[in-house]
Formats: C-alpha cells, sequence, structure tokens
C-alpha cells in the first residue's frame, strides 16, 4: 500500500509540473527559436501568430501542446502498471496535469482554459469518451468564439459520457472530478458571455502592424 502511495505521489508531482510548463515558452525555445509571448494575448496573439507562421505554425504549435500533455499521463500509466492499474494511473495523472494547467505554480496559479488537457485525458481514458469531448467543444468554441464556452461544454460532455461508457467506479470518479474542475474553473466566463465583456477568438488578421511601416 506504501508503494501505490508513492508511485502516485511522483505521478502528481510529475503530471503537475508538466502541466505548469508554458506550451509558449517550450515552443519558443525549441520550434519557432523566439519569444511567443511577444506577440501578443489573446486574439491579438491568434491573429499575430498566424501572420507570421501560418497555420503550419499554429499545427506544429499544437504538436508541442499535445506531447506536453501525453507524456506525463502515459508515464503515469507505466508507473501504475506495476500495481496492475495503468488506467488508473493515467486518469490521476490527467487530473493533476489539468490541475498545473488550471493553476499553474510558475504563472502565480493563474492558468489557462485546460480543454487540450480535458480531451488528451479523455482520450486516454477511452476513445470515445476523448472524440465526445473533442467534438462537443471544438463545435461549441468555432460556432461562438468563446475559448471559455468550447471548455465548459467539453467538460459536461465528459462527464456525460464518461458516466455512460467508462467501467470501473474509481475511474469514473476521476474522470468527473477532472471534467468537473475545468467546468468549474471556467463557470465565471458565463456572466462575461452574456454581457458580451468577454473576449471572443478572432481568426481575422491584424494588420495594425503595418501602419507602423514607413512608405
Amino acid at each position: 500500500m506504501i508503494g501505490y502511495w508513492i508511485l502516485l505521489l511522483i505521478i502528481a508531482f510529475i503530471a503537475y509540473n508538466f502541466g505548469s510548463i508554458s506550451t509558449l515558452s517550450i515552443a519558443s525555445v525549441f520550434v519557432f527559436h523566439r519569444d511567443l509571448h511577444r506577440i501578443g494575448k489573446k486574439s491579438m496573439f491568434i491573429s499575430n501568430f498566424r501572420r507570421l507562421f501560418g497555420y503550419t505554425g499554429f499545427l506544429k504549435l499544437l504538436l508541442v501542446e499535445l506531447i506536453r500533455d501525453f507524456v506525463p499521463i502515459l508515464l503515469g500509466g507505466i508507473l501504475m502498471s506495476f500495481k496492475e492499474h495503468a488506467d488508473i494511473g493515467m486518469a490521476f495523472a490527467g487530473f493533476c496535469l489539468v490541475l498545473g494547467r488550471l493553476f499553474p505554480v510558475y504563472n502565480r496559479f493563474r492558468g489557462s482554459y485546460a480543454t487540450i488537457c480535458l480531451a488528451v485525458t479523455m482520450l486516454c481514458a477511452d476513445f470515445s469518451l476523448g472524440i465526445a469531448t473533442v467534438l462537443v467543444s471544438a463545435a461549441v468554441t468555432w460556432f461562438s468564439r468563446y475559448l471559455a464556452l468550447g471548455a465548459i461544454a467539453g467538460s459536461l460532455a465528459a462527464i456525460l459520457v464518461a458516466v455512460l461508457v467508462v467501467d470501473g467506479q474509481l475511474l469514473t470518479m476521476l474522470l468527473i472530478l477532472t471534467a468537473g474542475i475545468v467546468l468549474l474553473k471556467n463557470l465565471p466566463a458565463i456572466p462575461r458571455i452574456s454581457k458580451k465583456k468577454e473576449m471572443r477568438m478572432s481568426l481575422e488578421e491584424d494588420i495594425s502592424y503595418k501602419f507602423d511601416e514607413k512608405f
């Protein structure tokens, strides 16, 4: 039993720290070789990033995000496989990963929406559960242009499908808890969305930089 808890503590430490590390920081050093934080924030970042790196750059950034999320979850499964509970290890790693993404210690506990972390966790637990989470969150985000709304919808879909398709009470509870914290973290955005005070994702290119050019 002691060995079981030691493994869980190791998984928690690794997964939380992976979640706390900024994807932009990793991509800046190892992929794009420039400080992506200087490109802009929120919608400004999206438009400026696309202008500089195109859609290929977005795919590279997404790949960095996915690798960062998959590694601790797979490691959690490997470590807990020694106790014949690989599924619990992956789900617990996913929970700690999402905690790190929502409340990163390296950014004063101010995190992001954690939608991708949630989707990766659900995919590793059950493929149909992961697909449902991805499709719902992506569709709601695309049509509403609100990242928080997509995170809320994806969380609700994950909770519902987990109850329906996942076997094992402990595994189901871990997955519901993971989706639940994403849901609770993003719920405060609802009043801002209703008042149109929440930042919307914009796919329009920012051309303000052109006004700085000399004619």
